[in-house]
């Protein structure tokens, strides 16, 4: 199982990747904090520390993404594909934002902000009931670990390609993308149990992508019809 590795930032410096990680001024973001130019707090150390120690299943593979530096005083990222072969089936991004100060749309210091995305079939896509399962997906994925979580805030948005002229030849493609964030509940110490959130995170990603659950039994997850085969990577 691969652990999980990221990159960190003490919030010094400019940031571009608001809508990348899914984070809007009122509920995803600190909206240009700046940096505190110090080391970053235990609470904080703490949940970056549980986070690069959270084991995944094997068919997540996790690299380091960019820290924005610009949505809270300090911030960790990291990004993810769920991997068959050489071949995604989904990925994303997720993100831990800490203001030890408190955010007042957060309703406290810490933040977590995703992004997930994979191709559908059509026909999947047009489904009118997918933006509800979608969604139900993440806040099932949390609801299974135990987490308590508030302020949860997200959009699901579903595309479709169609291509002409000298791409006629390309099959149409769709795509499923969800972004979140929420509130993740301080415990001892003041950080938050992110090693749980990041493997929800991974459950829902690997639901996006049509695995099947780790664990037998797992009611609390809506099922849809088989995803759009492997896409080449």
């Amino acid at each position: 199982m691969a652990a999980a590795q990221g990159r960190l930032s003490d919030g010094a410096g400019g940031m571009d990747e608001r809508k990348e990680t899914g984070g809007d001024s009122g509920q995803g973001g600190a909206g240009g904090a700046g940096g505190t130019g110090g080391a970053p707090p235990p609470p904080f150390r703490a949940a970056v520390e549980a986070l690069r120690g959270a084991r995944l299943r094997p068919q997540i593979e996790v690299d380091p993404a960019p820290a924005p530096k610009r949505l809270a005083p300090y911030a960790y990222a990291l990004e993810a594909a769920v991997v068959d072969g050489e071949e995604d089936l989904a990925d994303g991004r997720l993100v831990l934002l800490h203001d030890p100060a408190g955010h007042d749309a957060w309703r406290g210091t810490f933040r977590l902000v995703t992004l997930v995305r994979a191709e559908l079939e059509p026909e999947m896509a047009a489904d009118p009931l997918l933006p509800d399962v979608c969604w139900s997906w993440l806040t099932g994925a949390l609801a299974a670990r135990g987490l308590t979580y508030g302020e949860p805030s997200g959009t699901v948005t579903r595309a479709s390609s169609h291509y002409f002229g000298g791409l006629s030849a390309r099959p149409a493609a769709s795509q499923i993308e969800i972004r979140a964030s929420w509130t993740p509940r301080e415990g001892l110490g003041g950080a938050p149990d992110t090693a749980a959130h990041l493997g929800a995170w991974s459950d829902l990603l690997a639901q996006v992508a049509g695995l099947p659950p780790a664990a037998a039994g797992d009611a609390s997850v809506v099922t849809l019809p088989q995803r759009r085969g492997p896409q080449s990577r």
